[in-house]
């Protein structure tokens, strides 16, 4: 019987998957509705659930399902990117922040994990720190640089001497 559950799991973790993929978040949820509610839930489908809500705006909810896949998975970056990305739009830049500084944590060697994180410590009014963390996301992939004129996460230090120093190298 436990052989025949995680099968089903799988497979109804598969579909809502595919939803996903195919930007149709709504019926990811539905399909997750098919196992009964959380307590079945593993890491990855807290995961699809976070994603399928914050994909429909519900970023509230989806901070609860992203929590309880970072509770279970801590080491998935992509929870903490997601996360992350949730609580900006809540207006609660110190937990993006907190959740950013954990997918460094669990990738220090990730562009995208530093890039973020300067972002949003940006908007924390963080500015040295903002700047160590660019600094790395460029050395560790310098075709971020082409994303700094449009990133708004920036202004706040855009003219910041220093700013301009780091994203003024040509590599």
């Amino acid at each position: 019987m436990a052989a025949r559950h995680r099968i089903r799991l799988r497979q109804i973790q598969a579909e809502a998957e595919g939803y996903l993929e195919l930007g149709m978040p709504q019926h990811a949820l539905d399909v997750l509705e098919r196992l009964g509610g959380p307590t079945h839930f593993t890491s990855q489908i807290f995961f699809i659930r976070g994603e399928a809500l914050k994909e429909l705006g519900r970023f509230g909810e989806a901070v609860d399902s992203l929590r309880r896949a970072a509770n279970i998975a801590p080491s998935n970056v992509r929870v903490w990117l997601s996360l992350g990305w949730c609580h900006k739009r809540l207006g609660e830049i110190h937990k993006a922040v907190d959740a950013l500084e954990e997918a460094v944590a669990v990738e220090p060697d990730e562009a995208l994990t530093h890039y973020n994180l300067a972002c949003y410590l940006s908007l924390a009014g963080e500015k040295p720190r903002a700047l160590a963390h660019l600094t790395e996301a460029l050395l560790l992939d310098p075709d971020y640089r082409e994303r700094l004129d449009d990133e708004r996460d920036f202004d706040p230090i855009r003219s910041d001497a220093h700013f301009r120093t780091i994203t003024s190298i040509i590599v």
